[in-house]
């Protein structure tokens, strides 16, 4: 069930906040040529709330959804599984044995997912970063929560 604005076609519109395409928003970061990424997986309801939320302010990178569209999971930059604690998600190491960001962050062509059973939500080459940036993907996690708390007391 897809309870937002949220678009799955590949369009190349969905994330495209603020013209950042192939900006790396984490500061200090190598490019992406030599990064590989860590994946945040949260709850598809949270996750979608939380894309429209970064979509809206701050731009999003890649986004995978499981095909059972239970879950989704947003690429982060290495190094942030280390120290990751928000409640209801995780976040998976990657690196040296999974996804790279130059291989999904090309310019022209679609982009396979990099795991079997996946599909894109918001593809590499319509995201508006490289990757999502640990901090804002955390504070956006953190105001979606509280909306699907509200409304679900409004119910």
């Amino acid at each position: 069930m897809w309870e937002t604005g949220v678009s799955r076609g590949g369009n190349g519109s969905a994330g495209q906040a603020g013209g950042r395409r192939g900006q790396v928003v984490t500061g200090g970061a190598p490019p992406a040529a030599d990064r590989q990424c860590d994946l945040v997986t949260v709850p598809a309801r949270q996750g979608l709330e939380a894309v429209d939320i970064l979509r809206l302010r701050d731009g999003v990178g890649p986004v995978l959804h499981d095909g059972a569209c239970d879950t989704l999971g947003f690429l982060v930059p290495a190094g942030t599984a280390a120290g990751w604690d928000v409640p209801g998600s995780a976040c998976t190491q990657t690196s040296g044995r999974g996804i790279n960001l130059a291989a999904l962050c090309g310019e022209g062509t679609p982009v396979e997912p990099p795991a079997t059973g996946t599909g894109w939500l918001v593809p590499p080459e319509g995201a508006g970063a490289d990757a999502t940036d640990p901090a804002v993907l955390r504070a956006a996690l953190g105001e979606a929560a509280r909306t699907i708390e509200a409304v679900d007391r409004c119910q």
